[in-house]
């Protein structure tokens, strides 16, 4: 079984996005490829090394290509275009040097704050520049093709196109009738899928608040962060909301996390009065933070699998001082927040990110079934799709095969007795995989 067979027995039942990384998959001789491009480059064949390489990087659904990146290859240039969100990079390369450019916004509309922020955005990067062509303001790279390799390529290019995709939002969201340059290929959402996603946060919404009021009087805040933030990581990843909420909600989880000055009560307060604003979004805000695009960089660093097991320790930890001092009503949360978090801090393979996704849906199963998806869990009657649970995880073991030869699926370590038990027991199972490679 390919990669694309992977992800389309996997995710044919159920055709949405999540979370932020890439949701789609590389072509199965993408390390086929990604040598052969190596090979070109030490022997002097630059066009043809470059061609191999930006065929490695193009990404598939269902078999199809994305058009993630489309090449025009003439005697002596190819021509490139790459797309990354709202990022549209297009670039030329000779036999001497690459060239690429993404326009950001006409310089006659940015205003002396929009400059300045680009200004004191140069001074953290490391390959690219903004720079004025008089017409617009672009963030551009220069490469020489003196000494060329696949990695001194793929870093510039991720830099390029992450930060331009990054600073276009920024700017949407903190610059009001900011108008933008190249974001014709954006897409919009079904207006039908918009509509369960603003429902849904309303109901998770007032699912916290009911919550937060069967908490303990005293001695609750450890509780409600984690209320507060598991709804910040449900938006994020079940959502997968753009803008203005995505770029606010982010905020609002740093200042959390990195804020030493601040009391849990305050920084409690904090998400409380962000949730508020939340709630009270019309659908037309609302539906403004989405759109569709093709991605061709995942935009988190790959995590060290310790880390991980590392996190998920530490967090039945917690679980575990919850159920001795009898606070159950939190552990569910717990559960939740747990794999959320994972998903929203750690970058993972394919295998251990399928793994993860599948927990959310059995967690989350009221919200898949709304979105038109197979439920696995029945929340009325506590009853799981068991059969359809293990034969999901079973073929993500059976993929995950062709790459680590220890992976083994212990299907005896899971617990279908109640969601707790079953979460809990997924855990295990997730923090005694075998991710040797051959």
């Amino acid at each position: 079984m390919s990669w694309l067979d992977f992800f389309q027995t996997t995710h044919d039942n159920c055709p949405f996005t999540f979370g932020r990384g890439i949701n789609a998959s590389l072509a199965p001789n993408e390390e086929h490829l990604f040598n052969k491009a190596y090979e070109a480059f030490e022997r002097g064949d630059i066009l043809n090394g470059y061609e191999l390489f930006f065929k490695s990087l193009i990404n598939f659904t269902n078999k199809q290509s994305n058009n993630n990146i489309l090449l025009h290859k003439k005697k002596d240039t190819l021509e490139f275009e790459i797309y990354q969100g709202l990022a549209k990079i297009t670039g030329v390369v000779t036999q001497e040097n690459l060239y690429a450019e993404i326009d950001i916004i006409r310089t006659s509309l940015a205003s002396v704050a929009i400059k300045r922020y680009l200004l004191e955005r140069n001074y953290q990067l490391t390959y690219v520049n903004y720079f004025s062509d008089g017409d617009a303001i672009k963030l551009k790279l220069y490469q020489d093709n003196i000494t060329l390799s696949p990695q001194k390529i793929f870093f510039p290019l991720r830099e390029l196109a992450l930060n331009a995709d990054h600073d276009k939002e920024h700017i949407t969201s903190e610059f009001n009738n900011v108008v933008l340059k190249d974001v014709g290929h954006l897409k919009q959402l079904p207006e039908s899928e918009l509509e369960v996603k603003y429902e849904y946060l309303h109901i998770w919404i007032d699912e916290l608040e009911q919550k937060v009021l069967t908490l303990p009087s005293n001695d609750n805040t450890g509780m409600q962060s984690f209320l507060y933030l598991n709804l910040l990581f449900k938006i994020d990843y079940l959502l997968s909301v753009k803008c203005k909420i995505y770029h606010k909600l982010s905020k609002k989880i740093l200042e959390y996390f990195s804020n030493e000055n601040s009391t849990v009560e305050s920084k409690n307060e904090e998400l409380k009065k962000y949730v508020l604003e939340l709630r009270a979004l019309s659908f037309e805000e609302f539906k403004n933070n989405f759109y569709k695009a093709h991605y061709t960089f995942n935009p988190m660093e790959k995590s060290p699998y310790e880390d991980i097991v590392i996190f998920i320790n530490e967090s039945q930890n917690k679980v575990r001082w919850y159920k001795h001092n009898r606070y159950a009503q939190v552990i569910p949360t717990i559960y939740s927040y747990i794999t959320l978090y994972s998903l929203y801090n750690y970058g993972m393979n394919p295998i251990l990110k399928e793994l993860f996704h599948i927990l959310v849906e059995v967690q989350n199963s009221s919200f898949f079934e709304a979105l038109g998806c197979d439920a696995l869990y029945n929340h009325t009657t506590d009853k799981f799709s068991k059969r359809v649970i293990l034969n999901r995880i079973k073929k993500v073991f059976e993929m995950g095969r062709d790459k680590y030869k220890s992976l083994k699926f212990p299907s005896e370590i899971l617990s279908f007795s109640s969601m707790n038990e079953f979460s809990n027991s997924y855990f295990i199972m997730l923090k005694n995989l075998n991710f040797e490679e051959v």
